[in-house]
């Protein structure tokens, strides 16, 4: 099976992340690469808390391209650890320092400790979509059925 396009993303790390790893791929298949918590030591989100946490990186993606910010399976399962607003959505004329929203769905206190994996970018193309108006939509199998029409019976 063939890779996808690479395409060269600048870096720029700030303060906070000085030190830390950039984000990678942790494997020749993976999709996303580890966002890492550019955080001064530890930081604790309690159960039903969020936290805005620094990755310590700033980008330029090319026009054409976004980012798109993923929780991590395993803190998920594990811990309870999501994104809100997931996936988040970075642009490519934004240019602020990347960061996330963690928050905690878990039972138990969850610490965040520096450099450690918090999310997943993912780098994608852009297809962008003009809307027209029109009188009537064209029919579908579907039609106007909702949340759950093609769920359970």
């Amino acid at each position: 099976m063939a890779r996808g396009e690479t395409i060269r993303v600048p870096v720029q790390v700030q303060p906070e992340g000085e030190g830390l790893e950039l984000p990678s791929y942790a494997t020749e298949g993976a999709a996303g690469m580890d966002l890492r918590a550019a955080i001064d030591g530890e930081l604790s989100i309690e159960p039903g808390g969020r936290e805005l946490v620094s990755t310590g990186i700033r980008i330029a993606l090319p026009p054409g391209y976004e980012a798109q910010v993923r929780p991590r399976s395993g803190l998920a399962l594990r811990h309870g650890i999501t994104l809100l607003n997931a996936p988040g959505t970075i642009d490519a004329d934004y240019r602020g320092t990347v960061a996330v929203i963690l928050a905690n769905l878990g039972d138990e206190p969850f610490v965040v400790r520096r450099g450690e994996r918090i999310a997943q970018m993912v780098v994608a193309p852009v297809t962008r979509a003009e809307l027209t108006p029109v009188d009537e939509l064209d029919e579908s199998e579907r039609g106007v059925g909702g949340f759950g029409h093609t769920g359970r019976a």
